[in-house]
């Protein structure tokens, strides 16, 4: 009995341990990058625009374009996603096909991001002739997220007990009816932080928006057209660092680098409030 409580307090310290080691390196992280990045950040940097040779460029069209193609990627992997999700959990038969969907699906989501830009670069920017456009960054993007929107929308409609479904059939409800009334939105928290995570990761992403929404912006700002060229904020930082040519490469990637930070931040935050709204919501009824 001890020896079994002292293997407990053992497991329960490692577990700690090993949290608040994470803790520490985010602390780290998010300190060395906004200690450098937070002085730059100014209204003239925030929505200024970028300069090719000379000092004191900003980065708007960067952050227009990032949320442009954001939500541009959104549109098109939110419903297919949902879509597909819903077909898998509740009317895809147990059969070979489905099997061989749910691997595929599987398979796609562990797709190294840079096989995603090339795929999108040879179909959308040679084949439909889209040339480097903020519309095919978005369809490349949708391309890449949408493995992970399928398998969280299906984990989160799977998980939800079968006695909901039950009193809700019990009711003389159709399918669709309990999956739209009930199913739904009681997955609804587990889809919203499944939608937060591709749209983080959407942010954050360069390598499939280099081969299709280009490393150039447009002379308009802010630009709407689709087919226009778009860089984003992380595109710009690593071509600030691997190529730009402006003598103040290292205070503009800095500023960058913490305004991905400050948005990544702010955008959990918010989804953070509400999934919280909704949960509490849906207990109050």
């Amino acid at each position: 009995m001890k020896c079994s409580k002292l293997k407990d307090n053992f497991i329960t310290m490692l577990f700690w341990a090993s949290g608040v080691i994470i803790f520490l390196l985010l602390c780290c992280f998010l300190f060395m990058i906004l200690s450098e990045g937070l002085p730059v950040l100014s209204l003239d940097f925030i929505f200024g625009r970028p300069e090719e040779m000379l000092e004191g460029g900003g980065i708007g069209p960067e952050i227009f374009n990032t949320f442009y193609i954001l939500l541009l990627s959104m549109l098109i992997t939110i419903p297919i996603g949902l879509g597909a999700g819903i077909y898998l959990a509740e009317y895809a038969k147990d059969n070979i096909i489905t099997r061989v969907i749910k691997l595929s699906v599987e398979c796609l989501a562990s797709v190294p991001s840079i096989v995603f830009g090339l795929f999108g670069m040879i179909v959308f920017v040679v084949k439909f002739k889209m040339g480097f456009s903020i519309l095919g960054g978005a369809a490349a993007l949708s391309l890449l997220n949408l493995p992970v929107m399928v398998r969280v929308t299906e984990q989160a409609i799977t998980s939800v007990p079968n006695i909901y479904k039950e009193a809700s059939y019990a009711l003389g409800t159709t399918k669709w009816q309990t999956i739209y009334s009930v199913i739904l939105p009681i997955a609804l928290p587990n889809i919203i932080t499944g939608i937060n995570l591709i749209a983080g990761r959407a942010i954050g992403e360069s390598a499939v928006l280099i081969y299709t929404a280009g490393t150039s912006i447009s002379r308009v700002f802010p630009q709407f057209n689709p087919m226009a060229a778009g860089e984003t904020l992380s595109v710009h930082l690593w071509y600030v660092k691997a190529i730009g040519l402006i003598p103040d490469a290292d205070r503009v990637s800095a500023g960058t680098a913490a305004m991905l930070i400050v948005i990544i931040l702010i955008f959990n935050m918010v989804i953070k409030l509400i999934n919280k709204y909704i949960k509490r919501n849906f207990e109050g009824v």
